[in-house]
């Protein structure tokens, strides 16, 4: 099922948030582009896949969408440190030997040694090392001791390879764990996206898990997760507009450890062992997919003033920080690149004034819905349409919170949206600006609601009824609601059972500030 995002009744544009890999608190149309095409899927390379073609033809799209899968599949397929028969599996078993490799392979190996020079052993594949001694302890509840950091950081910082670029071959030297981690994903995503051109495609936007990559006749608006805010559809920090290159970000923000209460970043410092702490989000935009990849990871572990020195000495590259602190850092040329956006009344700030002050709460409660989808027996699976919204006591529509569709069209698909919503409002826009943020899970997201209505007004205090319908293709269906209470004071949570789409539902009313 091909899917395009909608994302706000209002013409809300682009910078209401990131609902479900676009952003925005209800829904915007896909506007006059009639000639690109949109594809959601699950479970690619580990994460999620958001897809814009434009084409001179459905079945041109369609050829297009089938070759960045195959492309995806095929690289996957030489470079996957998680397929024990891919070529990097089996060729990392090795010790001692030249062993003739991909081009594909020498060359992201080629690439690691060359940004393991350029950042002073910040990016590393054998990082991995670290990870693994992490992990184990926050599995016993504590943290690695100094020596078993002391240990990971020798294993680390002793060469891992030898590459032979003449003959092709590649001499695995020593028992580190590696992984291809850090711009792998990128790189796969830029020949992926080539792959489209080569098939007929006019332009393309491949986002895959935040990573994106454009190329040929579009351009898109790149809106910008905030490393703080923990809805898809919560306000982006920031919102760019780019026409070829990439734009990838890291952070860690999505993933880590917990130990004891304490969060820990996935992303470890190879020169230390360490987490990387400082920086909670790295956005890069460069030419070269696998620069922006590399450095949106590097930057995640060096210091602000080590990767501003290193940004300088590439030249040609733009980057956005955001620091534990609360700073942002960014390069001088990233400001050329943001672009006006338009706020929703909802989250637009409130007017200085008495009154207005006297009757917002210091720290207002909200409601965070969060969807797992039903998992397809399929390794890789096209999302559903979902639609969630908000109806008031007499069952009137008040609020559009998201809605995955194809074209408007086919919304008949979602029942009781099409009858109760749309018999009541009207859409337009444009297309939902794609994402760049840490790299998600697949199939699990959250969305918030903070009360009020499509114009952005405050709704009374009262019982509202939250609704959730999904529907796939060949007529698998789920319609879930939940009443919830209204009153600015009461905690409420909610779990609603599994149904045929949707895994399961969470409703949590309360308090969700930083």
């Amino acid at each position: 099922m091909k899917t395009s995002i909608v994302a706000g009744v209002l013409a809300v544009s682009a910078a209401v948030g990131i609902g479900f890999g676009s952003t925005g608190t209800g829904f915007a149309a896909t506007g006059p582009a009639t000639d690109v095409h949109v594809y959601h899927l699950e479970n690619v390379l580990g994460t999620s896949l958001d897809l814009k073609v434009r084409a001179g033809s459905a079945a041109t799209a369609d050829q297009a969408e089938a070759a960045v899968l195959a492309e995806f599949d095929r690289e996957n397929g030489i470079l996957s440190a998680w397929t024990p028969a891919s070529e990097f599996s089996r060729w990392a078993k090795t010790h001692g030997t030249a062993e003739r490799v991909s081009p594909e392979l020498l060359e992201v190996l080629e690439l690691f040694d060359a940004w393991r020079a350029r950042t002073g052993g910040a990016l590393d594949a054998s990082a991995e090392a670290a990870v693994q001694v992490w992990k184990r302890a926050a599995a016993e509840g504590r943290q690695p001791t100094e020596a078993e950091m002391a240990r990971a950081v020798e294993e680390m910082q002793r060469p891992h390879w030898k590459l032979d670029v003449k003959t092709g071959t590649a001499t695995h030297l020593d028992d580190a764990p590696i992984a291809l981690n850090s711009f792998a994903k990128s790189y796969i995503a830029g020949h992926a996206a080539d792959a489209a051109l080569r098939a007929g495609a006019k332009g393309v936007v491949l986002n895959v898990g935040g990573d994106i990559v454009l190329r040929g006749a579009i351009d898109e608006r790149v809106a910008i997760a905030n490393p703080r805010a923990n809805a898809e559809n919560d306000p982006p920090m920031d919102m760019v507009r780019l026409r070829e290159g990439a734009i990838a970000t890291s952070g860690s923000y999505r993933r880590g450890v917990d130990v004891r209460g304490a969060h820990f970043s996935h992303i470890v410092d190879p020169r230390t062992g360490k987490t990387a702490e400082q920086v909670l989000s790295s956005t890069v935009v460069a030419a070269d997919p696998s620069e922006a990849g590399a450095l949106a990871t590097a930057f995640s572990v060096m210091s602000p003033a080590e990767s501003m020195r290193l940004a300088k000495q590439l030249g040609d590259v733009e980057y956005l920080l955001v620091l534990r602190d609360g700073r942002t850092m960014a390069s001088p040329g990233w400001y050329r690149l943001e672009t006006p956006r338009m706020m929703t009344a909802s989250y637009a700030p409130k007017a200085a004034g008495k009154s207005s002050a006297a009757k917002a709460p210091a720290t207002p409660l909200d409601l965070e819905i969060t969807l797992e989808l039903a998992r397809i027996d399929s390794p890789r699976y096209r999302r559903p349409y979902v639609a969630v919204w908000v109806e008031n006591e007499q069952g009137q529509p008040v609020r559009a919170i998201s809605l995955w569709s194809e074209k408007p069209r086919y919304l008949n698909e979602l029942r009781r949206w099409y009858r109760d919503y749309l018999s009541v409002n009207r859409f337009g826009g444009d297309l939902s600006p794609s994402v760049s943020s840490a790299t998600r899970s697949p199939g699990k997201y959250t969305l918030r609601w903070d009360g009020t209505d499509d114009k952005g007004a405050p709704l009374k205090p009262g019982k509202y009824m939250i609704l959730i319908e999904a529907a796939r293709e060949h007529g698998r269906y789920d319609l879930m609601q939940q009443e919830v209470n209204w009153d600015g004071r009461t905690a409420q949570q909610f779990s609603l059972p599994a149904g045929n789409e949707l895994a399961g539902v969470q409703l949590d009313y309360g308090k969700h500030g930083e």
